[in-house]
């Protein structure tokens, strides 16, 4: 059987061939990209605990701001969002902006800036995996067909045409077809597992941005009076 299914590709039309060179090269960056990408998620979502327990654990902002534990998270994550909003509202206080409205809008925008830039580094190269998911399956047919084509040409041209003659043919042609699924399964599984736990971590973030805005409201008031 697997000497009939290597005879099969080697045995197979050069586009042929080429189509499935191609699609086993993407079954390769979906199998690479999706372990890149659970890895980071992961270490992400420990990362962000572990800050969160340190921020909790820290009597007041200011105190939080000047530890050397904050160092330890490398401006990354949660602790970037908290850095940019953080300095932003120090550095407006600096300026003498009394109004807590303005410290926290010009907080806010800061944060919004590092939770995009954060988003985008979670969201990253996961478009590859819903690329090769929707357009696998699409290049595997294409392969099917030039394979059917390449069969009935061969068989147009014997003067005794047998089921025995065309079944080779059809068979790599269909061979096209399963690799084609074979990348493009796993790619749409992988595509929203991952986006999943993306849309979970970044919601952590928001939550910890609403929580660090409120306390940062807090503290521009009590500086009012």
């Amino acid at each position: 059987m697997n000497e009939n299914f290597v005879e099969l590709i080697l045995n197979a039309s050069t586009i042929v061939q080429s189509v499935m060179v191609l699609l086993v090269f993407m079954s390769l960056i979906v199998w690479a990209v999706t372990f890149s990408k659970w890895y980071q998620i992961r270490k992400a979502k420990r990362v962000a605990q572990q800050f969160v327990d340190t921020y909790l654990s820290s009597p007041d902002l200011n105190t939080f701001y000047q530890q050397d534990k904050l160092s330890n998270f490398h401006g990354e994550g949660l602790s970037h969002i908290f850095l940019e909003g953080f300095r932003e509202f120090l550095r407006l206080k600096k300026q003498g902006m009394a109004e807590a409205s303005d410290l926290i809008s010009g907080s806010q925008r800061m944060m919004k800036v590092a939770f995009s830039k954060e988003a985008d580094k979670l969201e990253n190269r996961l478009s590859i995996l819903a690329t090769i998911g929707s357009s696998a399956p699409y290049i595997g047919l294409f392969g099917t067909v030039l394979g059917v084509m390449h069969a009935f040409q061969g068989l147009g041209e014997m003067q005794n045409a047998t089921l025995a003659a065309v079944a080779p043919g059809i068979s790599e042609a269909l061979i096209v077809t399963a690799m084609g699924l074979f990348a493009a399964i796993p790619a749409v599984i992988a595509y929203n597992s991952l986006s999943n736990r993306v849309d979970r971590l970044l919601g952590e973030y928001e939550n910890f941005s609403d929580t660090l805005l409120t306390s940062l409201q807090r503290d521009a008031c009590l500086a009012q009076r």
